[in-house]
């Protein structure tokens, strides 16, 4: 009787006794375990994305000009006071709005257009599927070359084509409509195989009995389409429409090489004023000031695209 009292009394202690750190952490709460395997992901999200605009937005409010030769200065909201008297910075914006308002849409119905055609029950699928990587794949500035050449004046394509049919050449790049239009349409032609890509893959979701049954209801194509298409693309539309609209508000390369932003600054983007200021001028605390716009404008978007979601689906 001694010995089982001493045992039970030892096993007593040893519950009381406070557990192993390492046995702890396995006792995590869902809760708990969340936030620990998260943690990695949180840090670095905090290094490539929160701690780069931060700083940008610190920088925005200091005068830092690595031409003057002067140690940086804060001046708070002066950069942003100077912007709003800065004619050029309301024309690339407003260029930039405009080249978004045009491409966006022009890309989306060019886009649906091929993803459709793709998606047709071809013997071989792959050539048609194929040539919508192509734009895609080719980088921005190549791009940008290529149609600088295609709207060459004196050997363009396009001139060519146009002297072929009867028509007078047009100087594309003299003109800032003519200019603005040739950049439009070679963002559209870029930029549609992208929104085809995404489009193609809601395509595929869609069931084909849904088709099946309606085809048993009498339903033609075109109804087919408005009724069954569209609405199960409309998830697929979304996403290519925000990914498009940021990407637009962001567009450098192809008017920058078709035309360096001319003539004067008619073609000019915001994305090519950034540029101009922190590479050629290194006039880093205006130049930040402008990419805040930037990013404030890209965020804005985003939200009414996510809000329209939210409302869709309540």
């Amino acid at each position: 009787m001694a010995v089982l009292s001493i045992s039970a009394t030892d096993s007593a202690k040893d519950s009381e006794r406070p557990s192993p750190v390492w046995t702890r952490w396995l006792d995590l709460s869902d809760r708990a375990m969340a936030v620990l395997l998260l943690l990695p992901a949180a840090v670095l999200l905090a290094l490539i994305i929160v701690y780069p605009i931060g700083r940008l937005v610190y920088t925005s409010f200091f005068n830092l000009s690595l031409t003057s030769g002067l140690p940086a200065e804060f001046v708070g909201l002066e950069n942003y006071r100077i912007m709003l008297d800065d004619p050029v910075f309301w024309e690339t914006t407003w260029n930039t709005v405009l080249i978004t308002l045009i491409t966006v849409p022009g890309a989306l119905l060019l886009g649906l257009g091929l993803a459709l055609l793709a998606n047709l029950p071809f013997a071989m699928q792959w050539p048609v599927r194929l040539s919508l990587l192509i734009p895609w794949a080719l980088p921005l500035s190549f791009a940008g070359l290529i149609f600088a050449w295609f709207f060459h004046y004196e050997y363009g394509v396009v001139n060519d084509v146009l002297n072929r049919l009867g028509f007078e050449g047009i100087i594309w790049f003299n003109s800032p409509n003519w200019a603005f239009a040739a950049i439009c349409l070679t963002i559209i032609w870029k930029t549609s195989s992208f929104m085809a890509l995404i489009i193609l893959a809601g395509l595929q979701t869609i069931p084909r009995s849904l088709y099946e049954a309606a085809d048993v209801d009498g339903a033609g194509r075109l109804r087919q389409f408005f009724e069954i298409t569209l609405p199960l693309l409309k998830p697929a539309i979304v996403v290519a429409l925000i990914f498009r609209t940021i990407t637009a508000l962001q567009t450098f390369d192809i008017p920058y090489m078709m035309t360096g932003g001319g003539p004067g600054s008619s073609t000019a983007t915001l994305a090519m004023y950034i540029h101009q200021n922190t590479v050629s001028f290194l006039d880093l605390g205006y130049g930040s000031a402008l990419a805040v716009v930037m990013f404030i404008l890209s965020m804005g978007v985003t939200a009414i695209y996510l809000r329209i979601i939210r409302t869709k689906e309540a």
